[in-house]
């Protein structure tokens, strides 16, 4: 169990970053994937969301690069918050790491990763794929 605040919900996706997956919701009724984990589908709303792990695949849709902060993440400045389209076809906000470019259209894989924060909460991340 993650050490955020959870909801029935997110358990099942929490649950799964410690287990090193990124575990989607795809609805039963519409069979769309869906994330942020919710009770309802966003395209139709039903209430038939089943869990399944994603592939950890995706391509960066757009991205910034953060040159000041505060708090636990002042000491990694800059350092890369994106927007990437999952194959499974929901967008996540996430950060990019183990780089210091990228660019729109790279293909990125998910890397779980505690930020290198004391403490920290392991996160769902994303490494840019160069093979």
């Amino acid at each position: 169990m993650s050490q955020f605040a959870t909801s029935p919900e997110t358990v099942p996706f929490w649950d799964g970053v410690q287990e090193g997956e990124l575990r989607l919701q795809r609805c039963a009724d519409c069979d769309k994937a869906v994330f942020f984990p919710r009770a309802l589908c966003p395209f139709c709303h039903s209430d038939r969301l089943d869990w399944f792990t994603a592939s950890g695949s995706g391509v960066v849709y757009t991205y910034t690069v953060v040159r000041r902060t505060w708090g636990a993440f002042a000491d990694q400045v800059p350092y890369i918050v994106a927007l990437v389209d999952l194959e499974e076809g929901p967008r996540m906000m996430t950060r990019i790491i183990d780089t210091d470019e990228v660019a729109i259209g790279d293909r990125a894989e998910v890397v779980f990763s505690d930020l290198g924060i004391d403490d920290g909460p392991t996160l769902p991340c994303f490494r840019k794929v160069t093979r």
